[in-house]
């Protein structure tokens, strides 16, 4: 069975912890089982991304903007338009091959401190905007942790949909076409967002048991020793669980 393949956004001035908790999440769940590969998506070619916090990652990948392929850290190419789902077989690994991702990942970052790198440069880049509308519309499933969740926004990717951001964003969110509500988690199908910061962890986890089952979900929480929170609103169920 082909592996799922889930991308984690990153651009200067990130929020590290929107990004890396649910990194580290989705790769505790597969190596218990969930057949996916998780790789970090920079917002253009660069070897290197810088946090709010000074935290350096090298990305794996280039977000496809413009209808380009994106490349890859080595200089091969792939496909990240439209969630094209298919994968190159001359490749191992899911760097370098050919496709796109199943679900992306997108964190906040200096959104409430109006700085200049972070969330609000990225939610003004109408070529990132365009590429998340065109990997969504292809079918890939979106996450947003945090602030994240106004770069959806800025998309018009929240417009209709049951959403959730950091509660210093609450108002400007509720100044868009998306249904607010405050829960730790709001899941809405192929849109799923969250709180502020540490909520990431519980949107992958509940991401996790959502794809993969309650049991590999709790194995990764008892590992890393974190309480999980049972505030999950389910668009659709009326229910928040």
């Amino acid at each position: 069975m082909t592996a799922r393949r889930v991308g984690v956004l990153v651009f200067e001035g990130f929020e590290e912890l929107d990004a890396v908790g649910p990194y580290d999440v989705f790769g505790s769940a597969a190596d218990r089982g969930a057949n996916w590969t998780v790789e970090l998506l920079a917002t253009g070619p660069t070897d290197r991304v810088t946090g709010a916090n000074g935290l350096r990652v090298e990305p794996d990948a280039t977000l496809s903007v413009d209808g380009n392929p994106a490349a890859t850290a080595d200089g091969n190419r792939m496909s990240a338009v439209k969630g094209d789902r298919k994968r190159a077989a001359a490749q191992g690994d899911a760097t370098g091959t050919e496709g796109g991702f199943d679900s992306l990942l997108v964190p906040g970052g200096g959104w409430n401190d109006r700085a200049g790198a972070g969330a609000r440069a990225v939610a003004e880049d109408e070529r990132v905007l365009t590429a998340l509308r065109d990997l969504h519309e292809g079918g890939t499933t979106l996450f947003a942790v945090c602030t994240g969740g106004m770069i959806l926004s800025a998309a018009g990717l929240l417009d209709g949909r049951a959403a959730v951001t950091h509660r210093g964003a609450l108002a400007e969110l509720r100044e868009t076409d998306a249904e607010v509500v405050e829960a730790r988690v709001v899941d809405d199908g192929d849109v799923v967002t969250s709180g502020g910061v540490t909520a990431g962890i519980d949107l992958a986890l509940w991401v996790v048991e959502r794809e993969w089952g309650t049991e590999v979900a709790d194995a990764v929480a008892t590992e890393m020793e974190y309480e999980r929170s049972p505030d999950v609103y389910r668009a659709g169920d009326a229910t928040d669980g």
